[in-house]
């Protein structure tokens, strides 16, 4: 056996090894006997000859590569390759076909390598398990490795130092790649051999990926020149300021260079060329593609663009992850259309107040065909539409922002803050939201399902939702839902609980508390009504004439009955409407009834805010039936009933009318022409006959008076549900101001007596964030109502003067 055999001839047996050796890497390895070879080395390295034979293994690669393949590869290297890079000038094809040729020859040194190695490793398995192991000594395929890296690729060329093999290889790949970019085919497949050749070579003996050619020498280069690419491609697309071509482009090479990691270069670069793509070719030049005038942000949302808003998207969420330009862009531009609707809005206000309103009576119910519906006046019209805009708006930018923006957060929260910035930025916002309900529950849901009522009411909650004077909101929807429900003009009532509850839902209970009494008010109403008429028949009233009452009595704290009243800003407050007997008669013995059942109270008749039906006489009258139901305000009942005790022939003037029935000067004017000036309800001839009504007007009971309805509804233009005129408006935020002082003074007591003692600026922030959800509190005002409250010593102050602090007063 080996084990009893005497000492080796070392040279003898490396002279026969290294003959195997040069068999294999000539390809003539078929007629060796790799076991007699393995026995041959096995005993070398039993023989302790292992250090030598480790030795002479390496000398003899190193030998090989320096003096067979090196040689070779250079006599195969074209000419024309290293003249090109010296500065001469080739084509594209030669250039390519030249680098082909540098690249192909390194494959396959690269490949005979490997192989060679594998075949010498099993013949030296004993050694590099023995002696390697040992000694702390790499691998002997290891070390070969290295000897291919330093002998070949890292040797200096003969007259062209220092250029290298590595140095050449590495421009030719880069040079393939750009190649490659500028729309050339190139072997693909064979660059990715060389590659991985980079990738199978170390920088040192630590096989750690760091450590790896690729990444320590090539990649550099090649991220290098991919910036500068991508630098110049980024200048040349923002030259040609189409923002559509630079997404679709930026998106394209992102993917190409993805898809050439992994088919062409190495994974390990995916995502260095992806931080390289994204940083000089997007985020250089994204923001400046964003705000572009014609192709930007701008022009794809007002064309729908969506699957350009869509790329815009993604590049920004690569290089920003709050996307700060696209949601300032998509910002300025949602108050830029916000402001465009809300200037048109103005300017169709501003042109309808030049206007008189005017009574447009014959347009009301008569008789017992269909009544078709009032038309709005364009004040209204205008109103309504304002928020059918911003509605119209609210839902593009929804859309845009689910399929577009993936329903991003971030922008919705920014999306959020402008539309609230544009609708906030318009005074009349509160009102015209309010104007809005109002006539969707009086005729816009007439005909809905349920679900189509549901939409609307939310769509309408989430306009509340942006607005910031909500107190203010809520004075304009108690003034039209007054109106709804006092005129029975709701049409369902189940619309407008549902709307309470919405309301109640977003903004809370205390939003709604006043609106809900309404509602009971006019359930106790009914009630009391029902009562009352159970009581007169009791009673036993003998008057067949007597006329039947039906009563709201509201809650004066929870209406807005000023708002609902005629306005009186230039008049003095008069005395109440002067009923006729028989109707005087009526109202007493109510307001007994009443105030036997509720003793301290005290009734206030609301004259202007009632209707009558009234049966006339009119001798000639066509047809048999000489007698016409009139459905008339209680003003105008007032008005007519006078005309019972004159003479044929005889008149009253606008004076006498006046001090007979003490109507207001403007309720009086609007209601003799619902009944003197409305052809189709003529009632009374006014002389001189013209449009306006004077004060030395004359009056006579029409008895010419005819038409073909058994039932005639005069109408009357409700002040109550057109839009404010300039004065109107003044004095609402008159008493919207002064209830918000209340309200301020209410939060700092009761901020202060839960606290006892708080700093300034900390009662300031505590007051405002309660008082937040209903309006924005103006901080001199808040000033002021602290001072107010130590003065009537509610508080009272505490510390120095630089850091003031206020303390409650039981």
């Amino acid at each position: 056996t080996l084990l009893n055999s005497g000492e080796v001839d070392f040279d003898t047996e490396w002279s026969s090894l290294a003959r195997s050796l040069r068999e294999i890497h000539t390809k003539n390895a078929s007629s060796l006997s790799f076991e007699e070879l393995y026995r041959n080395a096995y005993k070398l390295v039993l023989k302790k000859k292992g250090e030598p034979l480790y030795v002479k293994v390496k000398e003899f690669e190193q030998d090989w590569l320096a003096q067979e393949v090196r040689p070779r590869i250079l006599d195969e290297l074209p000419t024309n390759l290293l003249a090109a890079y010296s500065g001469a000038q080739l084509t594209v094809i030669e250039k390519r076909e030249a680098g082909e040729k540098l690249l192909r020859s390194l494959k396959i040194a690269w490949e005979d390598h490997n192989l060679c190695m594998n075949m010498t490793t099993d013949v030296l398995m004993y050694m590099d398990r023995v002696y390697c192991s040992d000694n702390r000594k790499p691998s002997i395929f290891t070390a070969s490795m290295g000897q291919f890296r330093d002998h070949l690729l890292r040797a200096p060329m003969p007259n062209r130092q220092p250029l290298t093999l590595a140095g050449l290889l590495y421009q030719v790949i880069l040079d393939q790649i750009q190649m490659e970019r500028d729309g050339d085919v190139v072997d693909t497949a064979l660059l990715r051999s060389c590659a991985y050749m980079l990738e199978g070579l170390y920088e040192n003996e630590d096989e750690q990926e760091y450590n790896k050619l690729y990444v320590t020498s090539f990649e550099p280069l090649f991220l290098a020149a991919s910036e500068i690419h991508y630098r110049t491609q980024g200048e040349s697309l923002v030259a040609k300021g189409d923002a559509s071509h630079f997404c679709r482009s930026a998106r394209q090479a992102a993917t190409k260079e993805q898809d050439r990691c992994r088919s062409t270069l190495s994974t390990l670069t995916a995502p260095k060329i992806k931080a390289v793509v994204e940083n000089e070719l997007v985020k250089r030049n994204l923001p400046e593609m964003i705000a572009l005038e014609t192709t930007g942000v701008k022009n794809m949302i007002d064309n729908d663009r969506l699957l350009d808003l869509e790329m815009i998207y993604e590049l920004s969420s690569w290089v920003d992850q709050k996307k700060d330009d696209l949601k300032k862009a998509v910002q300025k531009r949602i108050v830029e259309q916000g402001d465009d609707i809300n200037s048109t809005a103005k300017d169709a206000s501003d042109a309808q107040s030049t206007k008189p309103a005017k009574a447009d009576p014959d347009k009301a119910d008569e008789g017992s065909k269909p009544a078709p519906e009032k038309p709005i006046n364009q004040q209204t019209a205008a109103a309504i539409k304002w928020v059918d805009d911003v509605l119209q708006l609210k839902d593009k930018y929804d859309y845009i922002l689910k399929r577009a923006f993936q329903s991003d957060q971030g922008l919705q929260t920014g999306f959020t803050r402008s539309f609230s910035d544009f609708i906030n930025g318009f005074e009349r916002s509160s009102e015209y939201l309010s104007l809005f309900f109002d006539e969707n529950m009086k005729k816009g849901i007439k005909g809905k399902t349920e679900a189509e009522v549901d939409v609307l009411l939310d769509k309408g909650i989430t306009l509340l939702r942006y607005i910031s004077d909500k107190d203010m909101f809520e004075r304009y929807y108690k003034k039209h839902l007054s109106r709804r429900l006092l005129m029975k003009r709701s049409v369902s009532m189940d619309a407008e609980r549902q709307m309470i509850s919405k309301m109640k839902m977003e903004v809370g209970n205390t939003f709604t508390q006043r609106i809900e009494a309404m509602f009971r008010d006019m359930s106790v109403s009914e009630d009391l009504t029902s009562a009352y008429k159970k009581h007169i028949k009791a009673l036993g009233d003998a008057d067949s004439q007597r006329a039947e009452l039906d009563v709201n009595v509201l809650t004066a704290t929870m209406w807005p009955l000023e708002a609902m009243g005629p306005s009186q800003r230039d008049e003095d407050r008069k005395p109440a409407c002067i009923f006729p007997s028989e109707i005087d008669r009526i109202r007493q013995s109510f307001e007994k009834f009443y105030l036997n059942k509720h003793s301290g109270r005290r009734l206030t008749w609301q004259g202007n805010m009632g209707t009558a039906d009234l049966r006339a006489y009119f001798p000639e009258m066509k047809g048999n039936k000489k007698t016409r139901e009139l459905n008339v305000s209680t003003y105008c009942m007032a008005i007519l009933l006078l005309f019972n005790d004159l003479p044929p022939g005889k008149s009253l003037t606008y004076e006498e009318i006046q001090a007979q029935t003490n109507i207001p000067d403007n309720e009086l004017m609007r209601n003799l022409q619902s009944v003197a000036v409305a052809p189709k309800t003529r009632i009374l001839i006014k002389e001189p006959m013209s449009k306006d009504v004077k004060k030395d007007d004359k009056f006579y009971f029409n008895e010419k008076f005819t038409s073909p309805f058994q039932r005639i509804k005069v109408g009357v233009v409700a002040s109550g549900n057109k839009v404010e005129d300039r004065d109107e408006r003044q004095e609402t935020e008159k008493r919207v101001d002064l209830e918000r002082g209340q309200t301020i003074e209410a939060a700092i007591v009761r901020t202060m007596k839960q606290r006892k003692e708080l700093k300034h600026q900390q009662l300031i922030t505590e007051v405002i964030q309660q008082l937040s959800a209903r309006f924005s509190p103006d901080i001199n005002l808040l000033k002021k109502k602290i001072e107010s409250l130590i003065e009537r010593e509610y508080l009272e102050r505490v510390g120095d003067i630089d850091r003031p602090a206020y303390r409650y007063m039981a």
